[in-house]
């Protein structure tokens, strides 16, 4: 499911505009990139929570030549999946 879906999705099963939800969508995402770009973490109960992991810089090798590199340190958004959201998923329990 991409975006316009999901956005599809809410509109079809409340009936409100596609328009109002797209808004919504777009508002929700911004403010979880916000409070990730802050180093916040966003909980989601039963959904799962985001937070930014610091990764420290290391001497890489590139594969095509072998040159050794210094890799920056940097942040990544990672996403850890909820106890509920698991168990819908999982259907070989």
């Amino acid at each position: 499911m991409n975006r316009f879906e999901l956005i599809q999705a809410l509109s079809d099963e409340t009936g409100l505009s596609v328009k109002k939800f797209e808004e919504i969508v777009i508002m929700v995402f911004n403010n979880i990139a916000n409070a990730l770009s802050r180093d916040e973490r966003v909980e989601i109960r039963g959904f799962g929570s985001f937070k930014v992991k610091h990764y420290d810089g290391y001497i890489g090798r590139n594969p095509k030549t072998g040159e050794r590199v210094k890799v920056k340190p940097k942040k990544l958004p990672f996403f850890k999946c909820g106890k509920e959201l698991k168990d819908l998923v999982d259907i070989y329990k």
